[in-house]
């Protein structure tokens, strides 16, 4: 299995994990996935998806590469027009995500060091004009040597 995905199954065990012991302020279940798409109707529940973005391999010796791995975690739920509240709810969410991953190693692929987060979309205006559906996206970035 390849470093990306092996890093995006860790991420979606890590943020699950912490769900189920509480530290997030609301319920939720993290999956990994390649292509996340869902219908309205589906998002009418709160929607984590993991997926793996990109892997940039770099030399640092003669027999040895840095692997940055790159994985999108995106929050997705359908919203009621003008429901701010809700709107930043899900942001508050999506920083309390980055914070869980921020500086640690993830448990199930402890070799993998984390490098950065970048939260781009802070959120996508056109999915709540066309489809009334905040959608944000925390971009994290792992390094692993090879």
């Amino acid at each position: 299995m390849s470093v990306v995905v092996q890093i995006a199954d860790a991420v979606a065990a890590s943020i699950n994990a912490a769900a189920g012991e509480g530290v997030f302020p609301e319920p939720f279940e993290a999956v990994r996935a390649h292509r996340p798409s869902f219908d309205l109707e589906e998002l009418g529940d709160l929607r984590v998806s993991v997926v793996p973005r990109s892997t940039v391999i770099t030399a640092l010796a003669r027999l040895q590469s840095q692997y940055e791995c790159t994985v999108d975690i995106g929050i997705q739920q359908r919203v009621t027009a003008g429901d701010d509240a809700r709107v930043d709810a899900l942001l508050g969410l999506a920083e309390a995500i980055g914070d869980h991953l921020r500086y640690k190693r993830l448990a199930e692929y402890p070799e993998a060091a984390w490098a950065s987060i970048a939260h781009d979309p802070v959120l996508a205006p056109e999915h709540l004009d066309e489809r009334s559906t905040l959608t944000t996206v925390l971009s994290v970035t792992y390094r692993v040597r090879r």
